[in-house]
């Protein structure tokens, strides 16, 4: 009997180590990026580490979203069109942008204000606290 039970333990424990190995192996690093600043510096400095991001892990270990509220809603505007094509490219690489809706009504922007791959949330603050909350590493960037 006691020779059951401890081939029960035994192989009810390799089977919890085989499933957190297979869970860690398929775990894609989460990332928001939380934008509040504004300037063409600053936002370049935003896509570098986004892009940075992008080299350490292979494109299918990664997954970002970039919140701009605030100040940040400039990154985000078709008007900008000095950061338009590096937005693209991320935007084509998976990275999701999006734009907080409180900050967009303050500053009288609509959707068709923002670039077309752009995402809108109800609160900026509110989807990174949500995203934080569910496991999302946080990156703050800027001053």
């Amino acid at each position: 009997m006691k020779r059951i039970v401890s081939w029960l333990l035994a192989s009810s424990l390799l089977l919890v180590l085989a499933f957190s190995l297979t869970a860690q192996k398929n775990t894609k690093h989460r990332v928001v990026v939380e934008v509040n600043v504004a300037g063409p510096d600053a936002w370049n400095g935003i896509l570098n580490n986004i892009e940075n991001l992008g080299k350490a892990f292979a494109p299918d270990e990664v997954q970002i979203e970039s919140v701009s509220h605030g100040k940040g809603l400039g990154l985000l505007l078709k008007t900008n069109t000095a950061m338009r094509e590096r937005l693209e490219q991320a935007a084509a690489r998976g990275v999701v942008f999006a734009a907080c809706q409180n900050t967009m009504r303050h500053q009288h922007v609509t959707k068709e204000d923002l670039f077309p791959f752009v995402i809108t949330v109800d609160s900026g603050v509110a989807e990174v606290v949500r995203k934080q909350e569910a496991g999302w590493s946080y990156l703050k960037t800027g001053e």
